[in-house]
């Protein structure tokens, strides 16, 4: 699903949260009759994805945390202003997705042997809805304020955790406090890959998370 302020969401005014989207979330299912789901989020929605786990787990069967963090580090702190410096000096955040975030999100293999794949993923930047640059804002604020220290001993449902081993923005630094903090949790890292995984070989990503769910069934 598209978060409020991206994609084909409303743009409510902020601030926004990781918790207050996890909170949107659980009534967004509960409005479309879905009880219980095998939730994925990938980077700022696998933030979301954690929140909702711990603070709603009865709408939550499995969990799959894809690119994910427990709280912003200096690092990534320094990454996301980097990130918001770009939104006030390019025309739009299309712009600073395409020229400033995906550099960071996928490896220079796919850059170099398979241009094709980073111009399909360009294009399909510019044909999304616009992104205003003030939900972009609310946006990097719920990822600078994001910490789920706390809410990872609440979570309840068995948990995939994946990195890319390439990845700069949320690399496997965060793996260990992410594990060890989620009781039923298994970590699967792809060698090959960075923060995109599930865009630059979908064919792996698909082989790992599916192995997971397939075990969900029972």
């Amino acid at each position: 699903m598209d978060l409020p302020g991206s994609g084909e969401s409303e743009t409510p005014r902020g601030p926004y949260s990781t918790v207050a989207y996890a909170d949107q979330l659980s009534g967004f299912l509960g409005a479309i009759c879905i009880e219980r789901a095998h939730v994925a989020g990938v980077s700022l929605g696998a933030a979301v994805a954690t929140h909702l786990a711990a603070r709603h787990p009865e709408r939550v069967r499995s969990l799959s945390l894809h690119s994910a963090w427990d709280r912003t580090d200096a690092y990534l702190r320094a990454i996301v202003e980097m990130w918001r410096a770009l939104a006030d000096a390019l025309p739009t955040i299309a712009d600073v997705v395409i020229a400033g975030i995906f550099p960071l999100c996928f490896t220079p293999e796919m850059y170099v042997q398979r241009p094709a794949i980073a111009q399909a993923l360009a294009e399909f930047v510019h044909g999304r809805p616009a992104q205003p640059s003030q939900a972009f804002y609310w946006q990097t604020e719920a990822v600078l304020a994001h910490d789920a220290t706390l809410a990872l001993g609440e979570i309840q449902a068995p948990t995939l955790v994946t990195f890319g081993a390439h990845d700069l923005v949320t690399s496997t630094r965060f793996a260990e406090p992410l594990t060890r903090g989620i009781a039923n949790s298994e970590l699967v890292v792809f060698d090959h890959l960075s923060h995109g995984a599930l865009h630059e070989d979908p064919d792996a990503f698909n082989r790992a998370t599916l192995a997971f769910l397939e075990r969900q069934r029972v």
